[in-house]
């Protein structure tokens, strides 16, 4: 009997959820989607992952993975056939750590500013804006991705969270403020990969017949 393939719990358009099934398509990893609602979290996916976030990878040995780059990880390290982990240093954790601490609170605050009235939504696209300037002169110097000349695993785990901040405000995004971030996300947005791992799901409940499909395919 063939053994039952990975179940992951997954929200449509969560940054973390897509850039953890981003990695699971280029690796061509096979498994059981789980589509979830963040409102009505399944008692089967908190069972294993107590804090609630998704994505939650249950691999076929039991063992869980809830942490998305870690998910990324894993996936590459089962099929990396673009080299995604070639260049993995200290560049990509400082970047990835950049994105997730500091740029993530202050896309959060731009988002929900009406929930943080401390300060404006100009104030905190701003405080964003000030690590994107980096990020446009990293790709700018590395001639087109962020840590070198081809798509790493650092560009799969940020441009999600670009993404997220460019839905923001669109009509101010189009005006192209920081025109090689803007383009470079493009590249990302606009590939039949990523239009394939945004498929709509049905949200999942016990009992369902399982969904058994490769991201992007």
């Amino acid at each position: 009997m063939a053994e039952a393939p990975p179940v992951l719990y997954s929200f449509r358009r969560c940054p973390y959820a897509i850039r953890a099934r981003v990695a699971l398509a280029v690796a061509g990893v096979a498994l059981e989607q789980r589509e979830v609602v963040l409102r009505d979290k399944p008692a089967a996916m908190l069972a294993i992952s107590p804090k609630g976030t998704v994505p939650v990878l249950q691999l076929p040995d039991g063992r869980v993975i809830d942490e998305s780059i870690e998910v990324m990880r894993w996936a590459l390290a089962q099929s990396d056939p673009e080299d995604w982990l070639g260049a993995n240093g200290a560049e990509t954790v400082a970047l990835i750590e950049q994105n997730d601490g500091p740029f993530k609170q202050w896309l959060d605050r731009y988002k929900y500013h009406v929930r943080h009235p401390d300060g404006s939504q100009a104030d905190y696209r701003r405080e964003a804006e000030s690590i994107l300037a980096d990020w446009e002169q990293r790709l700018v110097a590395c001639g087109g991705y962020l840590v070198d000349r081809r798509p790493r695993l650092a560009d799969a785990a940020l441009f999600p969270f670009v993404r997220q901040f460019a839905g923001v405000e669109p009509q101010w995004w189009s005006e192209r403020p920081f025109p090689v971030v803007f383009d470079w996300l493009q590249r990302w947005l606009s590939t039949d990969r990523f239009v394939g791992i945004m498929r709509k799901f049905k949200p999942w409940r016990a009992g369902d017949a399982a969904i058994i499909w490769t991201p992007g395919r």
